[in-house]
């Protein structure tokens, strides 16, 4: 589908989002950022789980047309899964890309932005001949570990042994726990065997050396400024810190999976100011039934009113694994204190004042929201780097708690009741206030976030 208008400075930028929706969003976001300045964007993309053109007639999109093997969209193992996408998508985006290059009368490709995700797309761009700069869906923490990785292997070091000396040099805030000598909040995918995580880790930042122009990652120096210098040193080329995005966009983008209840909005205008906890472990994580079960009890137990985001597939076992629980399960189990929906419109349930906290899986995309409307977490990490957030929540920026290794009732009940009233609650809010008004400042015009989006636009005419 054909972008509307023309391109004032003659060039555009291709870029290649990762078919996920948290990954599909902020690229978009960027690509409505570049347009705005001037730019013509094409975007690649996968068949599978496409986004949809005709919500961004601003855009021309161009399917690569991928062949994916069964076994790699059905793979239950997530990391082996993006390793299988970047081979069987490797040879369609480069031709895609080299049939971009070969069209008339339409604005020179510049550069192409693609997916951190995407290892193999970086050096395709390069045999093409197109400049590549990699845009992380994650924090500038966690892409600063996947650089350190390969160089600690190289030493002899893994994470279960000898992982300190990561935590020392490059990670001061993360636990280590002596008696294993392993790392708590390192990434960690439990249903991916350790050597096939490192090795995607691995491939990652190899590419990342090897063929990258440089990185765009969303977030900004407020929270993570040590870890953007560190990054820039690592790879001796720029690091533009383009966040808050969806503050920055010009237009709302959201590619969810279900359509958001936005009755429950109105639910919220019933309850008092900050008394309602948020729960949301996001679009991808799933767990068992046990799980589910503390869970549902301990917000019962902790007396706060709550509103529960239970997806389609958040379940893990039994004969429909994209079965819901029932509502007679969850009538048993929530109490009358909770109200329960299948997705919500989560930036307004945020920014709502009812809403005092956000049980959260800690997904960047959800970080960064939280942060920007100033509510304090609970943090449940499930896998990859919402471990390495959920540290920088509760130990860097002190804007919230852990619910604990464990899920169970009377933890949770105790956690939650902490965060939402307990002896630091007034001081956890304050510095959160803080960085939402640091989060507003960088989005501001002419604020940090916007330069860098120049700063970016200036680089790509400059390749």
């Amino acid at each position: 589908m054909a972008g509307e208008g023309r391109s004032p400075t003659g060039h555009r930028v291709v870029m290649f989002p990762f078919p996920s929706p948290s990954h599909i969003t902020p690229m978009l976001q960027l690509a409505g950022l570049l347009r705005a300045r001037g730019l013509d964007v094409t975007v690649l993309h996968a068949d599978f789980n496409a986004p949809d053109p005709a919500r961004h007639p601003e855009f021309t999109f161009v399917s690569i047309r991928e062949n994916l093997p069964r076994e790699v969209v059905y793979n239950a193992d997530m990391v082996e899964q993006m390793i299988g996408f970047n081979a069987a998508c490797e040879a369609p985006f480069q031709a895609a890309l080299e049939a971009l290059l070969l069209q008339e009368d339409e604005p020179r490709v510049c550069a192409v932005v693609v997916d951190g995700q995407w290892y193999a797309m970086l050096g395709a761009a390069k045999r093409a001949g197109v400049p590549a700069l990699a845009m992380r869906a994650d924090g500038a923490a966690t892409f600063l570990s996947m650089l350190a990785t390969p160089r600690l292997r190289a030493d002899g070091y893994v994470p279960i042994e000898g992982i300190h000396k990561l935590l020392i040099e490059n990670l001061p805030f993360y636990r280590c726990q002596a008696w294993t000598r392993s790392a708590r909040d390192l990434i960690r995918v439990d249903v991916s065997h350790e050597e096939t995580v490192l090795r995607f880790i691995t491939l990652v930042a190899d590419a990342m050396r090897a063929s990258s122009s440089g990185v765009i990652v969303n977030t900004f120096d407020a929270i993570e400024g040590p870890e953007l210098a560190k990054i820039r040193a690592e790879l001796s080329r720029p690091a533009f810190a383009v966040g808050p995005l969806h503050l920055l966009s010009p237009a709302r983008v959201e590619h969810g999976l279900h359509a958001p209840d936005r009755g429950c909005l109105a639910w919220l205008d019933t309850h008092p100011p900050r008394s309602v906890l948020y729960v949301s472990l996001g679009s991808v994580a799933r767990i068992d039934r046990a799980v589910f079960e503390e869970m549902a009890r301990g917000l019962a137990g902790s007396g706060v009113p709550f509103l529960w985001v239970l997806r389609p597939g958040l379940l893990r076992g039994g004969a429909d694994q994209a079965a819901a629980p029932s509502l007679e399960e969850l009538d048993n189990a929530v109490g009358r204190n909770g109200k329960v929906v299948t997705w919500a419109p989560q930036r307004e349930v945020l920014a709502h004042p009812s809403v005092g906290g956000f049980w959260t899986h800690c997904g960047w995309n959800s970080m960064m929201e939280t942060i920007c409307e100033g509510v304090p977490v609970l943090a449940q990490p499930c896998f990859a780097d919402q471990t390495v957030s959920a540290r920088y929540v509760t130990n860097r920026w002190g804007v919230g708690l852990d619910v604990g290794k464990v899920i169970q009732r009377e933890n949770i009940a105790n956690a939650i009741s902490n965060l939402m009233a307990g002896e630091d609650v007034e001081a956890r809010r304050e510095r959160a206030r803080h960085l939402k008004m640091e989060a507003n400042r960088c989005a501001a015009e002419g604020g940090s976030a916007s330069l860098a989006v120049d700063n970016l636009v200036e680089y790509l005419l400059s390749l």
